[in-house]
């Protein structure tokens, strides 16, 4: 898990996806006017980051509405931080 969140991280559009799902949720066009980027970009920098479970998606009529999972992003803070802590003792 960790790995997959580590990846999806590692990559500062992505990082930035998250801010914006941090205060709201989006749909993928609402994302795409903060980016300078094709759509297929977006979809695969979103694809990436369902895939590490960091972001969840729900159809609302036409719309996909992307959304923060905010219990993953926990985990993984969680995991990184017992890993500094043990590699200090």
């Amino acid at each position: 898990m960790a790995g997959e969140g580590f990846k999806a991280l590692a990559d500062p559009t992505r990082r930035r996806i998250l801010e914006l799902l941090e205060t709201d949720d989006l749909t993928a066009g609402e994302l795409a006017a903060h980016f300078d980027i094709s759509k297929p970009t977006l979809s695969h920098h979103l694809a990436t980051l369902k895939a590490a479970g960091l972001v969840t998606d729900e159809r609302h009529g036409q719309n996909i509405v992307y959304s923060l999972n905010t219990t993953v992003m926990q985990d993984l803070i969680g995991w990184f931080l017992g890993f500094t802590e043990h590699s200090h003792e």
